[in-house]
């Protein structure tokens, strides 16, 4: 188990003052100057030794990300770009840093830009985030005042203006390079790759992309030493990791744990268990709607980390679980879930435009029991033709899920199928 003292997020519950004074209390902004003056490589390395891996999905090693961006320009703007998007169905941990620790995310993302040769941040937050927005701004509006970013960025002798920006609210915007079109003014739409952001991204310009919790855990890693990052969780799966479990248990919450602990004792520990006890299980979903469902007999061992979940065909992403009872209606959920990608999809990539509807409409109809045997079949590799298709993983999305359901849940789908076939055939005469 984490001990209280190893947790990055001293603040997680917002129990404690915000502001820059109850930051600077937790041990934020302490020696900044000196780690900004350490410089660029040593800064990189640092994190590349720490293991950190990226938080918003993906799961890229942040060192190596950061490594890409060029050593030499011709002077112009270099930028570092926060997503704080956060839309994924189940996820709501950057929204905790956003509003009880904000100051974390600006030191980091100070640190960051210098790791990156970056003049200047923007941090990107999710439409709907009016009020962790305006709690960001104000961290902001702090530390400029404290001269801790800005020009002479404490005392450092470096230079580093930091801006936040709303988005409109659009799932599609937490993919990076529609990301960056958004911060353009532009439609949300992705961006073929090559070019990558490293070398054309924000405004034609070297970019590198991050997420809120990736960028806030830096200052606190170069703080303790990447040693003690790297002690969390297994090899290739370091740190600490904030999950946030929702659904069918006693007590939702969000928490800082390290990563690699067992999906069961997660939720005992932090949730008081599943609603109804541990074998009322039905499934989980372990990292955000856009990975597949795992039934009851994988979650009884599975460990929460990258490496773990891909082996069992689904996904860490974004650490955002939600726990299924036998209550649910697994085929109505990932209908539900089909829905929405349908709507947030952007429209570009004919297989993601046409597939999504397609995938819902017949999910919706198996959750009926309106559809034949075969048609399962069929869906399968409906979404098999949609996966990897794309330009941007929205695709993938919308399909892993239904590839969960039916990887593990085909009976179901087959019981309901035949149920409503046996209704409607009609009654022989006697």
């Amino acid at each position: 188990m984490l001990r209280d003292q190893d947790r990055i997020f001293q603040n997680l519950y917002g129990l404690d003052d915000w502001t820059l004074d109850g930051a600077r209390k937790r041990g934020d902004w302490d020696g900044t100057k000196d780690l900004v003056q350490k410089g660029r490589e040593w800064l990189v390395d640092e994190v590349k030794k720490s293991g950190l891996r990226g938080r918003g999905g993906a799961g890229f090693a942040t060192g190596l990300k950061w490594s890409f961006m060029p050593k030499q320009t011709d002077g112009g703007p270099v930028y570092l770009v926060v997503n704080a998007d956060e839309s994924e169905p189940g996820t709501c941990k950057d929204r905790e840093i956003l509003r009880h620790e904000p100051h974390k995310l600006v030191e980091g993302c100070l640190i960051a830009s210098v790791a990156m040769g970056a003049t200047a941040c923007y941090i990107y937050v999710r439409g709907e985030y009016i009020r962790e927005g305006e709690r960001l701004q104000a961290a902001v509006d702090q530390a400029y005042e404290a001269g801790l970013i800005g020009k002479n960025a404490c005392g450092s002798g470096y230079d580093f203006e930091l801006y936040v920006h709303h988005g409109a609210g659009a799932y599609i915007c937490g993919e990076e390079t529609a990301l960056l079109e958004s911060l353009e003014g532009r439609k949300g739409q992705p961006r073929l790759k090559p070019p990558f952001p490293a070398m054309v991204g924000l405004y034609g310009r070297p970019t590198t992309v991050n997420n809120v919790e990736t960028i806030a855990v830096v200052p606190t890693i170069l703080r303790r030493g990447a040693e003690w990052f790297a002690s969390f969780g297994r090899e290739k799966n370091a740190g600490t990791k904030v999950f946030c479990i929702s659904g069918h248990v006693e007590r939702p919450c969000v928490v800082e744990d390290a990563m690699s602990i067992p999906l069961r004792e997660l939720i005992e520990r932090h949730c008081g268990g599943v609603r109804g006890g541990w074998d009322n299980l039905l499934g989980v979903i372990p990292g955000g709607s856009s990975v597949p469902v795992i039934p009851k007999a994988i979650c009884d061992d599975i460990l929460m980390d990258f490496d773990a979940l891909r082996e069992v065909q689904s996904g860490l992403g974004t650490a955002g679980v939600i726990v299924m009872d036998k209550s649910t209606d697994i085929v109505r959920a990932i209908a539900r879930l089909s829905k929405f990608y349908m709507h947030e999809s952007c429209g570009q990539c004919t297989p993601c435009r046409e597939g999504t509807g397609w995938l819902w409409r017949v999910v919706t109809r198996m959750a009926e029991g309106r559809a034949r045997i075969e048609e399962i079949d069929m869906l399968w590799d409906v979404t098999k033709q949609i996966e990897g298709h794309t330009i941007c993983a929205l695709g993938d999305a919308a399909a892993w899920p239904v590839q969960g359901l039916i990887r593990h849940f085909r009976p179901e789908i087959e019981r309901r199928i035949e149920q409503y076939t046996s209704r409607s055939m009609p009654v022989a005469a006697e």
